[in-house]
């Protein structure tokens, strides 16, 4: 058995009968998308494995401590890197503008060219469920987030991919791009 096949297994697990926000998807092919997309950008097994295991310590009761000690340092560092601190104290309306402005200070920083990889696998298979819902459901497709402006998921979005740009020789970040350009096109 690989890191990665481990990093699938214990992700199945946690997410085991949860559904996407937008829709009827099992929520496990999320991650699985992720770490498809990431697959076209490099082979390294951990950045792999943290693609597939890039929710669980935020949307599952798994702790940064369990990455780690299952699947090493490295591993949940780049879990870390794709973790929102989420403000349980807060409506998750009145924390989500903290939260982004939080997680793009973090991808600015990042070291690790990884991380840039995990926010492409993670945003484009966003993007892509939110392109197709948005093709059969119109604006309304924001009532399914906290965020429900869609200027601000704009902002968002728009920030992402010039942080990205440095992967724009990629396929993945072509589509992000063009995904980005498409959703997004009447907000200014």
């Amino acid at each position: 058995m690989t890191l990665l096949d481990d990093a699938i297994r214990f992700a199945v697990s946690k997410h085991s009968g949860v559904l996407r926000k937008s829709g009827n998807t099992p929520y496990i092919l999320h991650p699985l998308e992720v770490a498809a997309i990431v697959s076209t950008l490099t082979d390294d097994q951990e950045v792999l494995a943290a693609a597939v295991l890039h929710d669980t310590v935020e949307d599952t009761d798994t702790t940064p401590e369990e990455i780690s000690e299952l699947f090493g340092p490295r591993v949940a560092a780049l879990v870390a890197s794709e973790t929102e601190d989420k403000r349980p104290e807060l409506p998750p309306e009145q924390s989500w503008r903290i939260r982004k402005e939080e997680s793009l200070a973090e991808l600015a920083h990042a070291s690790d060219p990884a991380v840039k990889m995990l926010w492409l696998g993670d945003k484009l298979s966003n993007l892509r469920s939110i392109s197709r819902f948005k093709k059969d459901g119109g604006s309304g497709i924001w009532n399914n987030f906290s965020q429900k402006d869609p200027a601000e998921q704009a902002w968002y979005y728009r920030s992402i991919d010039a942080l990205l740009s440095g992967l724009q020789d990629s396929d993945a970040y072509r589509e992000f791009h063009a995904l980005v350009e498409s959703v997004f096109a009447e907000v200014k």
